[in-house]
């Protein structure tokens, strides 16, 4: 099932994407808990999508790619290196990613993102499938001037604007299916990794992430980009895609 929240005039609603993949079914509750599909069906191009979740806390994964260790400078670390990105960074689908003025060098990091669907705390690997309620796509935007300035990446990371999720949470994406995370700017690629080769692996990071922070339904874990970050810039289109899973579309736009 794919899940998604759309804009009403009566607020944000949760819905389910047709198997048609062109219409949304709407819910009566939320995937979450308990709900229900009701008969209202809206065409995609007639409903405005929003982020697919609101996580209270999103928890990134640095460096999990040895081929993007490398770029960066560095190597693989010997355990999950972690930062986190905060609530208001997240937009959705086909919103606008704004350069902020403090940074003249903003890199675009394609992810897949893990999205928790219980109350989470020293899960072990081997259940952490228990926990997980989906997965969507994600841009782990970065100032890299400042992440190198600052010496620590919560600015450079934090920006509103700085985590598009979305376009939707799938709960039968399997994330052991090799699938591969691209990165286009303007039709160009970018970036393309196997999830074969992250580092950590999924029920890896919730384990770590839940070692130490209670995890809630929504929170979202970012497990890594591969090689071939770069520069975002005015006007530019960037999509993250991870094969099997969706494509998440922003423009970029100059505050």
């Amino acid at each position: 099932m794919r899940f998604v929240r759309v804009s009403r005039p009566d607020g944000p609603a949760w819905a389910a994407l047709h198997a048609d993949g062109q219409h949304v079914i709407l819910l009566q509750g939320n995937p979450f808990s308990e709900y229900t599909l009701t008969e209202m069906v809206a065409p995609m191009e007639k409903v405005t999508l929003l982020p697919p979740v609101l996580p209270t806390k999103l928890l990134c994964v640095g460096k999990n790619y040895a081929a993007h260790a490398a770029e960066m400078g560095g190597d693989v670390p010997s355990q999950p290196l972690i930062f986190s990105k905060p609530s208001t960074a997240v937009i959705g689908q086909d919103g606008t990613i704004v350069l902020p003025t403090q940074s003249e060098e903003v890199h675009h990091e394609a992810e897949l993102a893990i999205v928790i669907g219980a109350v989470a705390r020293n899960v072990p690997a081997a259940d952490a499938s228990k926990v997980i309620m989906g997965y969507t796509c994600a841009n782990d935007v970065t100032a890299r001037d400042l992440q190198r300035s600052d010496g620590q990446w919560t600015r450079a990371k934090g920006f509103d604007t700085f985590a598009p999720l979305g376009p939707w949470i799938d709960t039968d994406f399997d994330p052991s299916s090799g699938a591969k995370v691209r990165c286009r700017v303007n039709g160009e690629a970018r970036q393309e990794g196997s999830l074969d080769d992250l580092v950590f692996g999924i029920g890896e990071l919730v384990e770590w992430c839940s070692s130490f922070a209670t995890l809630l339904p929504g929170d979202v874990i970012l497990t890594g980009t591969p090689s071939g970050v770069g520069p975002l810039v005015d006007g530019d289109t960037v999509e993250v895609e991870v094969e099997g899973l969706g494509i998440l579309r922003n423009t970029v736009t100059a505050a």
